[in-house]
This record gives C-alpha cells, sequence and structure tokens, in this order.
C-alpha cells in the first residue's frame, strides 16, 4: 500500500468524526435555541419568581415592594438573561445526551456504565445547588444589604444624639428609601444560583478525575490546606462582600470537598477490588498449562 492511500484511509475515519460531532453540535444548538424561545415566553413570572426573595424582604422592613426599570431596554436584556439561562438548564439533558451519544462509541461497556450516573448527577448537583442559593443564600444576603440601610441611621443618630441643625425648621426627619433596580437585583440573584450550581459540580469533578486517575484520596487529603485557602478565596471573588454568604458558600463548598474525598476513595477501593479480581483469575488461568506432566508434552 502506498504512502497516499495510507494518508487516504486515516483521513476517512477522522471525517466521520468530524461529520458526527457537528451533526450532535448542531443538534445541541438546536435545542438550546427552542428552549430559550419556550422559556422567554414565562419570562415575566420567572422574573417575578427570583426577585420575591427581595421584595419579600422591603416588605418586613416596612417599604413598598417595588423594583424598578432606570432604562427602556432594561426590561428586555432582563427577560432574555432569563430566558438564556433557563433555557441552557432546560436543554441541558438534550446537551449531555449528545456529547454522551458522541463518546459513547470509544468507550467501553464497563466504562460506559460509569460514565452515565455523572451525566444525570450533574443537572441533579446544579439544581439543588441553584435551590439552595435560591431559598437560602438570597434572603440572607438580601437581609444583610436591605437592613444595612436601617442600621447606619440607627448608629448615626446615637452617635449625634439625634440632633441636625442643618434642616430646616419645618423638616423633623428625613426618609431614606430603597429602589431596587431589577437589572442590579437580577444580577445578584443569578451570579448566586452560578456560583452554587457550580461549586455543586466538586463532587461530580473530582470523582472523574478519580476515576480517570489524575487524582487520588491521599493527594486530596494532603492538600486539604489548600483548598481550604482556594475555597476562601473562591467566596470572595463570587460573593458580595458580606461575611454571612461568604461563611455559608465557604462552608457549603468545604463539605463538597470533604464529600468529593469520600467518593474518590470508594473509587479506589472498587478499581482496587476489580484489580484484585483481574489477578486472582490470571493465577487460576496460568497452571492449567504448566499441570501437564513433560511426557505429555
Amino acid at each position: 500500500m502506498s504512502d497516499t492511500d495510507e494518508v487516504e484511509n486515516s483521513a476517512a475515519p477522522l471525517i466521520e468524526h468530524l461529520a458526527e460531532l457537528r451533526r450532535r453540535v448542531l443538534y445541541c444548538i438546536y435545542s438550546l435555541l427552542a428552549a430559550v424561545l419556550f422559556v422567554f415566553f414565562f419570562a415575566d413570572p420567572m422574573l417575578d419568581f427570583l426577585v420575591r426573595p427581595l421584595a419579600k424582604i422591603l416588605v418586613e422592613y416596612g417599604q413598598e415592594s417595588t423594583l424598578i426599570f432606570t432604562a427602556p431596554q432594561e426590561k428586555f436584556f432582563a427577560f432574555f438573561r432569563i430566558s438564556f439561562i433557563g433555557g441552557f438548564m432546560l436543554a441541558f439533558p438534550v446537551v449531555a445526551f449528545q456529547m454522551w451519544r458522541f463518546v459513547a462509541p470509544g468507550l467501553y461497556r464497563n466504562e460506559q456504565g460509569a460514565f452515565l450516573p455523572f451525566i444525570i448527577a450533574s443537572p441533579m448537583l446544579f439544581l439543588l445547588g441553584a435551590s439552595f442559593a435560591h431559598y437560602v443564600v438570597t434572603p440572607l444576603a438580601m437581609r444583610f444589604f436591605v437592613g444595612f440601610a436601617d442600621i447606619i441611621p440607627m448608629v448615626s443618630e446615637f452617635v449625634t444624639g439625634g440632633d441636625d441643625d442643618v434642616l430646616a425648621p419645618d423638616l423633623t426627619e428625613v426618609k431614606t428609601v430603597i429602589l431596587p433596580s431589577i437589572k442590579e437585583s437580577l444580577d445578584l440573584t443569578l451570579k448566586f444560583i452560578f456560583a452554587f450550581g457550580i461549586c455543586f459540580q466538586l463532587p461530580v469533578l473530582l470523582t472523574l478525575m478519580g476515576m480517570a486517575g489524575l487524582v487520588n484520596s491521599e493527594g486530596l487529603r494532603n492538600v486539604r490546606k489548600y483548598a481550604v485557602v482556594g475555597i476562601l478565596v473562591l467566596a470572595a471573588i463570587v460573593t458580595p462582600p458580606d461575611v454571612i454568604t461568604q461563611v455559608i458558600l465557604f462552608t457549603v463548598v468545604y463539605l463538597l470537598y470533604e464529600i468529593s474525598i469520600w467518593l474518590v476513595i470508594m473509587v479506589e477501593r472498587k478499581q482496587e477490588k476489580k484489580l484484585n479480581v483481574e489477578e486472582f483469575s490470571n493465577k487460576e488461568e496460568s497452571p492449567v498449562a504448566s499441570d501437564k506432566h513433560p511426557e505429555e508434552l
């Protein structure tokens, strides 16, 4: 066979893989666009659902549950962000399935059985993290920020004794109110949802790396102190500058790190057990040929 024939034969499978990849990517794009358009029709009630924690806290502090738009196009882009994020979450099972169909032919049957549960667990963990952010973290953060506006005037009044010579005689009190913007409030809420949703993927990521042999439980234990520092930095970056939210994120991610270590230990034990079974099978098969008497050979 000539060199030209070898090149053509090797190029054919590559072209087939690229065509298959193109087909899977198109399926992912079509499903994402369809999901985004579908979610766009429900963006208004979803916006109400996302800003409801802030609205409830405003009512608790005696203010109106009113959120404002500061630009004509702000509502449209708020709906677009909600539609894109909601559409991505809705289309993720289809995207994950297409990814699975592309890589599955190159995997052994046992590898396929080990990889498939993580495709199912990943969106569930993201949804769990997003729910935790919406129902626990967001109300705490919003209560801190809204309450902060009332704490400062109380401290100032306590320090100054309540005297204010700057006010006109007919003015006895200047009341400050919060008029939250939809854009800023929604960005903060979505930031929490994405941060906790991504952080809840840590067990999936480390377990897959353990199955691939990239990490092991001993190494994860040895770098625990560096992981603590990294988690603290992550909490400071992805959360607002309030201690409560940062402590919550640090605690949750560190617990997920410890859970990941135990999951990697389970993977190592399973791999070690499988290796022992294979070695035992090889020992059982090897004496068969040597048991024959030399005269029979």
